[in-house]
């Protein structure tokens, strides 16, 4: 899923100019018509990205909007646009608190380009703060970049694992970014001023795994010419994150279980046990219980890491993440490059959201690496993923929906229906037009609409009504008059909704 941008105008017709322009630039739009409506939009936990705001409107004018969300803390860029101007407003709204400033009618290059370093500057300074939260162990599960259904419920588990000691097993696929949970786990918890340790069982080599994971005295063994603490009293007070714990030899299990039954560890060569109190987080790519059944993994180890899992999606299972992801990498590795690079086109995202990304975000964050060392200009484009683009065939990008432009814009514009097709762009658009480039009947439109909330919101009928903004017995009435097909659990729904109605 795209940035999504706030329009705040009184004039109708402008509101629709600029959803039209905004979506063809790859972005989300919501509109209102005012001040107050704007700022209700903003509290109401809608996620905004960017706000363009009309800066004289009758009822909250853009300088009341300005001053409004500053009072509430609300640190989204705005791009203010005006009729009038002079030299004293831009200095007004710059001093407020405006990112940028737009004299209508604003052409659709430079709109474009003020959203552009908006949104970049916004995820440069986000990705500054969320590595400096990661670097000091405060990184919080609100830190976690995702807009995706499915990887909603993971934050909400580990929301709910962050209020405990609970062991939790964090299960993926390699990149997946199961570490970044865990920090996240250990910032949101009452153990975030403790210290979080990460380990790599894998990377252990298996006449070291005692002395890594417990210490060892000095003497204890050839080699051992100095005490070392190990990683369960490092982490004393705080969290151990076994990372990739399948991969941890059977004679290791066995002291690593006794630990956690016990709460002590003994160190190689050690005349006593010591006592740790550590949360334990582990993570593995690997099917555990399979290991179990196979005698590679011991069954009561098991059962102590298992108590809480949460099993975190590939990203080919959560495309609405790319988008921002692809963003958030390339504001902090251009600005670790020196590179003015401040963003990537609509038919980069779509081939990027094409890719099935085997490595995960890790190796989407490679990708954009790759492509802000070899672009020569502003803009990340698809000739700067050419590995991605072998792998991704014309059928997978063709897949890949086109917003046509509104009449009233491609009448002021007459390449944007050419620049619309030549560079499709992300998921979740709709056209406006059919195969003869005619207008398509809204009876069409709304019935697509229905039924992509429907599937969006996974059958869940009130959420459905509440995001389109109508009753769920008109809901149910659309469905009929449209001839949308009801699921089993839609017309079970409805039969509550209409028992509701008869009650009242």
């Amino acid at each position: 899923m795209s940035e999504t941008v706030l329009i705040v105008d009184d004039e109708p017709v402008q509101r629709r100019l600029l959803e039209a322009m905004i979506q063809r630039f790859g972005y989300q739009a919501v509109t209102a018509d005012g001040g107050d409506a704007a700022l209700a939009l903003l509290r109401g936990g809608q996620r905004i990205d960017c706000v363009v705001l009309d800066l004289v409107m009758p009822d909250l004018d853009g300088l009341g909007v300005l001053a409004r969300m500053r009072e509430a803390g609300l640190d989204i860029p705005v791009i203010v646009q005006t009729a009038h101007g002079g030299i004293d407003n831009v200095v007004s709204v710059m001093r407020a608190g405006a990112a940028d400033f737009v004299v209508k009618p604003a052409s659709p290059e430079r709109l474009q380009v003020s959203l552009r370093n908006a949104l970049a500057t916004k995820a440069l300074a986000g990705e500054l703060q969320r590595l400096k939260r990661k670097h000091d162990g405060t990184l919080t599960i609100a830190d976690i970049i995702t807009r995706s259904a499915a990887m909603q419920s993971v934050l909400k588990s580990a929301e709910k694992a962050s209020a405990s000691t609970i062991p939790v097993l964090i299960e993926g696929e390699s990149g997946v970014g199961k570490e970044l949970i865990a920090r996240a786990i250990h910032g949101s918890g009452s153990r975030r001023a403790k210290p979080f340790v990460a380990v790599n069982c894998g990377a252990m080599p298996e006449n070291l795994v005692e002395s890594i994971l417990f210490g060892h005295e000095k003497g204890a063994f050839t080699g051992a010419t100095d005490k070392h603490a190990g990683k369960f009293i490092e982490a004393d007070g705080g969290t151990l994150f076994l990372d990739e714990v399948g991969e941890l030899p059977l004679a290791a299990q066995v002291k690593l279980l006794r630990a956690l039954q016990e709460g002590e560890v003994e160190p190689v060569g050690g005349r006593g046990s010591v006592k740790v109190d550590v949360r334990i987080i582990s993570a593995t790519n690997r099917d555990l219980i399979a290991d179990v059944k196979a005698g590679r993994f011991r069954e009561d180890l098991f059962y102590r890491l298992h108590v809480f899992p949460i099993s975190v999606p590939p990203l080919r299972q959560r495309t609405e993440d790319i988008p921002a992801l692809a963003r958030h990498f390339l504001a902090r590795i251009a600005a670790e490059e020196g590179k003015r690079v401040r963003g990537i086109d609509a038919e980069a995202l779509a081939l990027l959201a094409a890719h099935r990304w085997p490595g995960n975000v890790r190796q989407l964050e490679n990708a954009i690496f790759r492509a802000v060392v070899l672009t020569d200009g502003e803009q990340i484009g698809v000739r700067e993923f050419p590995q991605v683009s072998a792998h991704v065939g014309p059928d997978a990008l063709a897949a890949q929906p086109v917003i046509d432009p509104s009449p009233a814009i491609a009448a002021a514009w007459p390449d944007a229906r050419d620049a619309a097709h030549a560079a499709p762009l992300t998921m979740n658009m709709l056209a406006l037009t059919d195969a003869q480039g005619e207008a398509r009947p809204l009876e069409e439109i709304e019935r697509e609409t229905i039924r992509f909330a429907i599937a969006h919101y996974r059958e869940q009928m009130s959420e459905v009504a509440r995001r389109l903004k109508i009753g769920r017995s008109t809901l149910y009435r659309k469905l009929e008059g449209l001839g949308v097909e009801q699921t089993p659990q839609e017309s079970t729904d409805k039969a509550a909704t209409e028992k509701e109605n008869v009650t009242a």
